[in-house]
């Protein structure tokens, strides 16, 4: 096995940081500029009518780029953070919340200058979406949402100001994607039964879908966006091949594609074009970091400028007034979040925003470095290894963590869990096991039916590979995932009992029979895609029982600490229940934290202040560090 990490010590270890420092939501950030330019949004916490802070949305005037007398609050949430929010214009602010982490998310508009709230989506049990913030209509946004049937999402064009709605596009039942062009219409729909996926195409929004591309899900065909005469499609492909690659499709000529751009290591991830000059301005891809190619000169300069000013962070920009002069700008790394900028790009001239979380000291965080090694069937696993700062890398109490998904992957950047636990003098470990997605489609496929299996033993593998490197005590190896990562951890403990010295198991999967039954009702349409990938309860009934930590608990002796959200719709709080009962009954150590406010994962404050507490506490505990 090999990899690339290196074994550099401080003279003494790292202080340790308050715990609340590490996860407690920002002073200032999630900033958002209005389209004129001239006015910035940002969240903060706030305490309203005496309930515990919540990120809510504040409005600020900008004289350039610096914010200009008092902010003002426009939102006044008091349950749970919002979720997320964007301009639409230079006067309406369009956010979503959700209840007590249930998923069914709700558009509310807000109207900057009165702080008039209004509930586009006001249904109950219902989860609403935007597909398009239609930047030339200053009325209107197209959204998505379940009301007319649980399982399907129709198109609505709804007034931001009135609440009105139309239907634009009736889903007949199969549809599980939309795409509007530059215009706002609704011109192309992915039809899927779950295992097979038909892109479907109109010429204007009177006309009527018709089939343009067949294919099964194994096969990527995924629309970003039109071409700026709206004539062609901007894709993501792997038809013929088995890295992901931006792609051209002419309706006229679906079968044929021309290649825009490929890497041969990885998927292409991203695209991205100027609306106002009507370019396309770059693509990325993630190897062990994120890469970037422009083929716009204007997009490269400025991107090479913001490198300039901000030596040794990773930039992103993550929104632009409608001229595409001002900037906000993003800068991070691997030891933290960073601060965000205005930036004025004819002046080329940079303002700081704030920084993202000043309590903890840039210098005195881990580093994150990309590393690899060899599974035991040859396949090569990239991952991560954060060793804590000041302390030789010998023998070291180690976490694994895998991620959750399993379709997703881990990224090289801040992660504040990782720097937690490096502080706490924990090596840590993420891997990419197979499954994961960005390294095409063979690696993808291999996870396929390996749940509790092969992608179990590329954790394994990476265990071993910590102990043979001698970083890692192999009597103080602990693992934490959350989700899918979750579903390991219990794996783990349950198929490798002697491995761990102590698990924490976060809103994760415990019986493959009963987490397939309970899924969101709008997950239904790809109920046989996961079949498929994960197993079919009948005709895989012998593996799915093999596989399943819950109908295995008696083999589990290992520390377990168990954290649920009660109204979680993806992992239902069955999964987690089954398996402490199972262990209690053994009489095997199980701590378990459930949340009745929270959902897939704790996001208020004070939960998950409690929750890394009692994790800390055990982990402390049980691993010495």
């Amino acid at each position: 096995m090999t990899a690339n990490a290196t074994t550099e010590a401080t003279a003494s270890p790292a202080r340790q940081f308050p715990l609340q420092d590490f996860f407690r939501n920002p002073d200032k950030g999630y900033f958002r500029l209005a389209d004129d330019g001239q006015t910035l949004a940002f969240m903060q916490p706030v305490s309203v009518d005496g309930q515990p802070p919540r990120m809510n949305i504040f409005v600020q005037a900008l004289d350039g780029l610096a914010p200009t007398g008092a902010a003002r609050r426009l939102t006044a949430e008091t349950a749970r953070d919002i979720g997320g929010y964007f301009w639409k214009g230079s006067h309406t602010v369009l956010y979503s919340k959700d209840f007590g982490g249930d998923e069914n998310f709700h558009v509310l508009a807000v109207d900057a200058s009165s702080g008039e709230v209004r509930d586009l989506t006001p249904f109950e049990n219902v989860r609403a979406g935007i597909i398009d913030d239609l930047e030339d209509d200053p009325e209107h946004v197209l959204l998505t949402h379940n009301q007319r049937q649980p399982e399907v999402f129709d198109v609505y064009r709804v007034n931001v100001h009135t609440g009105a709605s139309e239907l634009v596009a009736s889903n007949p039942g199969n549809i599980v994607g939309w795409l509007t062009d530059h215009q706002g219409r609704v011109r192309v729909a992915i039809a899927s039964d779950g295992l097979e996926s038909v892109l479907l195409y109109r010429d204007d929004e009177a006309g009527e879908f018709k089939p343009l591309i067949s294919t099964n899900y194994r096969t990527e065909v995924s629309p970003l966006f039109f071409s700026f005469d709206d004539k062609k499609l901007y894709a993501l492909s792997n038809r013929g091949r088995d890295k992901s690659a931006l792609v051209v499709i002419d309706p006229a000529r679906p079968d044929e594609e021309e290649l825009v751009y490929a890497s041969e290591q990885v998927d292409i991830s991203s695209a991205s074009y100027s609306r106002l000059r009507k370019v396309l301005t770059e693509v990325s891809w993630e190897t062990d970091k994120e890469q970037r190619h422009f083929f716009d000169a204007q997009a490269r300069q400025r991107y090479e400028a913001l490198s300039r000013h901000l030596p040794g962070y990773t930039v992103a920009l993550q929104g632009a007034s409608r001229d595409e002069n001002t900037y906000i700008v993003a800068a991070y790394n691997d030891r933290t979040p960073g601060s965000r900028y205005l930036y004025d790009a004819r002046a080329d001239t940079l303002a700081k925003l704030a920084d993202i979380n000043p309590a903890l000291p840039e210098s005195q965080m881990s580093q994150t470095r990309p590393v690899s090694y060899t599974s035991r069937d040859g396949l090569t696993i990239h991952g991560y290894l954060t060793l804590p700062a000041g302390r030789e890398p010998r023998n070291l109490a180690c976490i694994v963590n895998p991620h959750g998904g399993p379709w997703v992957r881990d990224s090289w950047g801040y992660n504040p869990e990782v720097q937690f636990l490096a502080n706490r003098g924990y090596c840590v470990l993420q891997m990419n096991y197979r499954g994961s997605t960005g390294y095409g489609r063979q690696f993808w496929e291999a996870g396929f039916g390996e749940w509790g299996l092969k992608m179990q033993d590329d954790i394994t593998d990476g265990v071993h590979w910590l102990i043979e490197q001698g970083i890692a005590d192999p009597r103080r190896v602990g693992i934490y995932g959350g989700s899918y990562g979750g579903y390991a951890t219990l794996a783990g403990v349950a198929f490798t009992p002697d491995l761990y010295a102590a698990a924490v198991d976060y809103v994760g999967v415990s019986n493959l029979f009963t987490f397939m039954e309970t899924i969101p009702p709008y997950w239904k349409p790809m109920l046989e895609k996961m079949r498929d990938m994960v197993g079919d309860p009948v005709r895989d009934k012998e593996r799915l029982t093999a596989t399943s930590p819950a109908l295995h608990a008696e083999q589990i002796t290992t520390p377990l600490f168990i954290a649920q959200g009660a109204r979680d719709p993806r992992v239902n709080k069955a999964e987690s229940d089954q398996m402490v009962e199972a262990l209690r009954k053994r009489g095997v150590e199980v701590e378990y934290m459930v949340r009745d406010n929270e959902g897939h994962g704790f996001h208020n404050d004070e939960n998950k202040f409690a929750f890394y507490a009692a994790m800390e506490a055990f982990l402390r505990h049980h691993l010495q560090p």
